[in-house]
């Protein structure tokens, strides 16, 4: 079941590339090695030999209709795709540093450091640029970056993430991911300073009702709230305005803010985020100064994330909003779960991604959990372990914060299935109405086992389609294909774009393969009886044709 999808050639390119994976020497200086490759062969040679071998096991193709078949290859084999335009920009090192100095620097900040500083117990170092680490891409990060470069770059990156979703739209007949990025949409400072407002709100909201709970759990009203503040008469006005703006339902506060009228572009960020001084009784600012066209970039951002949510809904496509840093991370979950309010009405159209590595993993799942309960929105989530643990460890230890990662693997492991288990607990809770959705994107097979024995306790059926699987393409076949034939929902991840530009993400799943080599000698065991199997039994010729229908 796991190689029927396979032709022979396709098994021994598997092969080839999964032991060169497995070479540290090989890995260590493959950048090297492909440099000195294309000044031997020359250009098109060396596409050739890319092509053959690791662009052809990892990428899908060069463009949106040069993918077609592949994904209609895997359809009929019982798994789905996600797309992902996986190319990137070619900047050097120092080139990546000044671009994202310069995209997480304030103008207002720069020009007034007295008046731009927010109050709420000052600026967080966490959320402040560093520009030891401004190039995202290390050490050794397993996701795409994008850095910011200008608003039309902003453009095409909008362009491109629609281009996925007509792409998938059209050879998925309703089923189809698209995946995003929200800082290939906007200026990165302004995730930055809204993920240090988001920080500064749950200090506020604690240090006012000594609440340790998440306030969409801690059934606070309006009214408790206004009681234990005393503001200066001359701030009464925009007391009440501030009051009138907070979100909450009968049980009580959701939030001290309106996201929802930030996410629509009905509020400016410099007039939202203010909140009572506790000591003065001034309404000030928990939030640097923006300028003008800072705040015209912020409209342009959302302007971008609205448009792909529009277009996503309107084709039935799923849009996974990917996970970043920490220091971006409380922003794009924030506006994420507005998304999910307005969009996801009917069904998950948009997804979060909450990444189990991080300590406070579980308590951001159960908060939004608990917020699309109380608003009446169907909520999608996506579970992964993570993607830059060794830079936000080294990050959190030189700037002196908080280190936000678990102490161990043994702890992401038992965070990821506590979550998991909370998710699948809420999803039999909600079954008959189908308003949770979790994918679960793992190459752990010991994780993949126990959602399906844990689906199986709980009496959730595949065809329940409520919990779905995701892997790469050219990962972990073994479990994919079996899955998906098995009747459950199974999607691989499709990376596609030129070659010469998916040099990076091809680089990131060499150094990925070579850190599993326990899994990666059981993948090459398998490779090898399936094409020991095919000559002893005369396949191999084998045409793959598939007859399955994925749910």
């Amino acid at each position: 079941a796991a190689y029927k999808s396979k032709t022979t050639a396709e098994l021994l390119r598997a092969y080839v590339v999964l032991k060169l994976s497995s070479s540290n020497w090989i890995v260590n200086h493959h950048q090297e090695l492909m440099r000195l490759g294309q000044r031997l062969l020359g250009r098109r040679l060396f596409r050739a030999l890319m092509r053959s071998t690791f662009y052809g096991h990892f990428v899908g193709g060069e463009s949106a209709t040069a993918i077609q078949p592949l994904l209609e290859r895997l359809r009929s084999f019982g798994v789905k795709s996600i797309l992902d335009y996986s190319a990137e920009e070619d900047l050097s090192e120092q080139e990546a540093k000044e671009a994202e100095m310069a995209s997480c620097s304030s103008q207002a900040a720069q020009a007034s450091k007295d008046e731009s500083q927010p109050s709420g117990g000052g600026q967080l170092r966490q959320f402040q640029p560093s520009e030891q680490f401004a190039d995202r891409r290390q050490p050794h990060v397993m996701a795409r970056t994008y850095f910011y470069l200008n608003e039309a770059q902003c453009e095409r990156n909008m362009d491109t993430f629609l281009e996925c979703i007509d792409a998938v739209a059209g050879a998925t007949e309703g089923t189809g991911l698209a995946a995003i990025k929200l800082t290939a949409l906007g200026r990165p400072q302004l995730l930055m300073q809204l993920s240090e407002v988001v920080v500064h709100t749950r200090q506020f909201f604690q240090e006012v009702t000594g609440a340790e709970q998440a306030m969409a759990l801690s059934s606070v009203s309006p009214s408790a709230i206004r009681q234990k503040l005393q503001v200066s008469p001359a701030d009464q006005d925009a007391f009440r305005r501030w009051l009138e703006r907070m979100d909450y339902d009968r049980k009580g506060l959701m939030n001290i803010f309106s996201w929802s009228g930030l996410v629509d572009t009905n509020y400016f960020i410099s007039d939202l985020f203010k909140v009572p001084n506790l000591k003065t009784g001034r309404m000030e600012p928990i939030i640097s100064a923006l300028t003008e066209e800072e705040e015209e970039m912020f409209r342009n951002m959302m302007r971008r994330v609205h448009t792909i949510a529009r277009a996503a809904r309107a084709r039935d496509v799923r849009v996974m909003v990917d996970a970043e840093q920490t220091y971006f991370q409380p922003a794009i979950s924030r506006i994420t779960m507005e998304l999910m309010r307005k969009y996801n009405k009917e069904k998950a159209i948009v997804f979060n991604t909450y990444q189990c590595y991080l300590r406070a993993a579980y308590d951001h799942v159960v908060r939004d959990l608990e917020l699309a309960r109380r608003q009446g929105f169907f909520f999608g989530a996506k579970l992964v372990r993570g993607a830059y643990l060794e830079q936000e460890r080294l990050r959190a230890r030189t700037l002196g914060y908080e280190d936000p990662v678990n102490a161990t693997y043994e702890d992401t492991n038992a965070m990821y299935y506590r979550t998991l288990t909370e998710c699948l607990r809420q999803v039999v809770e909600g079954k008959e109405r189908r308003s949770i959705a979790i994918m679960v994107a793992s190459h752990n097979e010991d994780t993949i086992r126990f959602t399906v024995n844990k689906m199986q306790e709980l009496g959730i059926r595949p065809d329940d389609r409520v919990v779905c699987f995701g892997q790469l393409l050219g990962m972990c076949d073994q479990v994919s294909f079996p899955l998906g034939q098995a009747g459950y929902s199974v999607y691989k991840y499709v990376p596609y774009g030129p070659i010469d530009e998916v040099m990076p993400y091809l680089s990131r799943r060499a150094i990925e393969n070579n850190s599993l080599l326990q899994k990666l000698s059981k993948e090459l065991g398998l490779l090898r009886r399936e094409m020991a199997r095919r000559l002893l039994a005369g396949e191999l010729w084998y045409t793959p044709r598939g007859h399955y229908r994925p749910v």
